[in-house]
């Protein structure tokens, strides 16, 4: 740190607010500006996930802080419609009174919260707290449920355990073999493509996607391999690595019998899956197939690490848990030069999951329905444990049932911007508008905040104080860099007052450092023990890893000795693929593919705003193979129309051939009628309640441009 002025110093040492990488920056006022006052300047910071590196969002992360878009006043809508600035105390006073007369006459499951994997964790658990004790309410879950819940479904079962890298990124470094399923690194978290260097060296990067993305591309040259299956066929594709391993006598014998369960019905399970009728399912070579299973098991360091693109389907636990299955066949997990894991992917979506602002969980990874969690956390909390609600409602099916008779009449958002990114927009959006009172806290006029009722001005990310957690399960400083614009609050500020006004049990705090020291008490003894984790540690950069109980150090890596399973072992989950694909495009239609950008995160009420990401990313374009576009007449840069059941999408059209011929890539970051979720299904996965994202059925043709006008 250099001297501080008026408090806020000159530099200050945080980390990236966008993906889960957390890469470490530093933030330096412009020479001449006043203490707290923009401009900052961002340059890149040494750390173990990105060594200095930043990709174009996090060098261009501090342009959103001084926006001439940002709210600062709250806004309540009047009788006229329309969005009027008010005094805190009036919104606050209105939106307590509103929460009073929902409750008193539909009762307390009729206000619902949700929240976003961007929270702090300080936020993420006070959120937790204020739904279950001030708002009494089970109904509450958040946007990592579209994330990473078939993969902690699938960790959970396998592991007993969910943490999504359960080992060091660096660990990679030293790795001859990566298989990547479903992730597109090179485009989400360009700073973790420096980890793999040294198994594209090898030739041993081996990268599964129906696309030919900028991470395919790395094993170019004789660096790796792509294996490009069709749609939605990645378990299918599992099994039958996992058949060869199995056939070829390839597997570990010796940690299967030591160190798992189940392992007999597993080699049943996969008799039937050769390569041959593999390459039918899903296009993969029946060559290529016994070649990568073969190197997987060629040893000299191999890691399996899976993303969304396999885990958000209506079979993504399975799909996940496909993959356990293969890195338990190979004794990959606990090894330490190997190992299996998932990539988070929003900042914060691993903390986020893991202190109560999921509808089945209290802090420190604790089921809500085990007598002794409960009785634990309301010890904490300084309640009765029978004041703490039982589980409540996953997050779509609670935004289904936004305003109708039996659902939410209310619903509080908290980092979140669900219109754009929720599967189904259009019914999402009409959930939204039956209800009562929608209040949004955010810093933009995002397209859900456009819809609210009240909409409260909150901090961004370099004006406030918290720990994060990321991807490799490391708790890190988010540190306050700037003074926030006047007449914008905390939202541990907002939870506290709204809570005071409703006559709430229990504390709420506005002191970050007070409610981290409350959420280490509330964790400690679960699955995700914080209790351990102290300022010190934090302020020194120690790389404090959870599971951290009082008196360790951290857990860098798990599962040396013994999985998180009552018995030590882990468990062998057989599964197969369903009989009847219903994603399976008819006569006609294209297979729809959803996914990201580089320049753009998430529903991209931020980066849109960023002039240089939004310039070389302007609007929504649909890419087609060429041949497909001749099929339908359609040149580049046509208006073209995709359409299902659900809705109408409208873009530009972009030829490739790193599409297949049967398929349609939607980048997911766009709202109007470009939004790519407006095509998505809300059928979920039935076990971790995932939406199906990535794999659906379109109709796609050429229109004319005043058609739309």
């Amino acid at each position: 740190m250099t001297s501080e002025i008026a408090g806020v110093a000159a530099s200050t040492d945080t980390h990236c607010p966008y993906c889960a990488l957390q890469c470490a920056m530093t933030l330096t006022r412009a020479e001449g500006t006043v203490a707290g006052a923009g401009p900052v300047v961002v340059s890149g910071r040494e750390f173990p996930t990105n060594r200095g590196g930043l990709c174009k969002k996090g060098w261009t992360s501090a342009e959103l802080l001084r926006s001439p878009d940002r709210l600062t006043a709250p806004l309540v809508r009047g009788d006229d419609g329309l969005l009027h600035e008010t005094e805190w105390h009036a919104a606050l006073d209105l939106i307590a009174e509103r929460l009073r007369a929902i409750r008193e006459e539909h009762g307390a499951d009729a206000v619902a919260v949700f929240g976003g994997g961007g929270l702090t964790n300080e936020k993420a658990y006070q959120l937790g707290k204020f739904a279950r004790l001030a708002l009494g309410t089970s109904r509450i879950d958040y946007n990592g449920r579209f994330c990473m819940s078939s993969a902690a479904a699938a960790g959970n079962r396998a592991f007993g355990i969910d943490r999504g890298m359960p080992f060091p990124l660096s660990d990679l470094d030293a790795a001859s073999t990566v298989l990547l399923l479903g992730t597109n690194v090179a485009a989400t978290m360009p700073p973790f493509i420096g980890h793999l260097s040294g198994a594209q060296d090898a030739g041993g990067l081996i990268v599964v996607d129906p696309r030919r993305t900028a991470t395919v591309r790395l094993t170019d040259e004789g660096r790796g391999i792509h294996l490009q299956p069709t749609p939605g066929t990645d378990l299918a594709l599992l099994l039958g690595l996992t058949h060869v391993v199995l056939a070829e006598g390839l597997a570990d014998d010796g940690y299967l019998t030591a160190r798992t369960e189940g392992f007999a019905q597993l080699r049943r399970s996969v008799a039937g899956w050769w390569p041959e009728r593999v390459q039918s399912v899903t296009g993969v070579p029946a060559g290529m197939i016994r070649s990568v299973a073969r190197r997987l098991a060629a040893g000299g360091g191999v890691y399996i690490l899976t993303g969304r693109g396999v885990e958000q389907h209506v079979d993504g636990t399975d799909t996940a848990t496909a993959a356990i299955n293969l890195a338990l066949a190979l004794g990959l997990p606990g090894r330490p030069d190997s190992g299996y894991g998932t990539l988070t992917g929003q900042g914060n979506g691993q903390g986020g999951r893991e202190h109560g602002q999921k509808c089945d969980q209290l802090p420190g990874y604790r089921r809500i329905t085990d007598p002794a969690a409960r009785a634990h956390v309301a010890a904490v909390w300084g309640v009765d444990a029978s004041m703490i609600p039982g589980p409540g409602i996953p997050a779509v099916e609670l935004l289904q049932a936004l305003g109708t008779a039996d659902g939410p009449k209310a619903l509080l958002v908290h980092g979140a911007n669900v219109v754009v990114s929720a599967p189904n927009a259009s019914t999402v959006r009409a959930g939204l508008e039956r209800l009562d009172l929608l209040v949004v806290s955010d810093f933009f006029l995002s397209e859900t905040a456009a819809l609210a009722d009240v909409i409260l001005p909150v901090l961004q990310w370099a004006e406030e104080e918290g720990t994060m957690t990321n991807l490799e399960g490391r708790v890190i400083r988010r540190r306050r860099a700037l003074t926030p614009p006047a007449g914008v609050r905390d939202e541990l500020w907002i939870m506290a007052e709204l809570a005071r006004r409703l006559d709430a049990p229990g504390t709420y705090s506005v002191d970050a450092g007070e409610v981290f020291d409350e959420l280490r008490r509330a964790s400690a003894g679960g699955i995700a023990d914080y209790s351990g984790i102290d300022d010190a540690m934090l302020d020194a950069g120690a790389p404090v890893h959870w599971p951290c109980p009082v008196g360790s150090l951290g857990t860098p890596r798990l599962f040396a000795d013994r999985f998180g399973h009552d018995d030590g072992r882990a468990h062998i989950v057989v599964v197969t693929p369903a009989t009847h694909d219903s994603r399976i495009p008819g006569t006609g239609e294209l297979t729809l593919i959803t996914g990201r950008l580089l320049e753009h995160y998430q529903s991209g009420a931020q980066t849109r705003r960023v002039p240089e990401l939004s310039s070389a990313q302007p609007e929504v374009r649909v890419t087609l193979h060429p041949a497909a576009a001749e099929r339908y007449g359609i040149a580049e840069g046509d208006t073209v129309e995709l359409s299902n059941e659900r809705g109408v999408v409208h873009a530009k059209a972009l030829l490739s051939r790193d599409v297949r011929p049967g398929d349609v890539f939607v980048p997911f970051h766009f709202a109007g009628d470009g939004t790519a979720n407006l095509l998505t299904s809300d059928a979920v996965d039935p076990v971790s309640a995932m939406p199906e994202f990535k794999t659906g059925a379109v109709r796609v043709r050429r229109i004319e441009e005043a058609i739309i006008a």
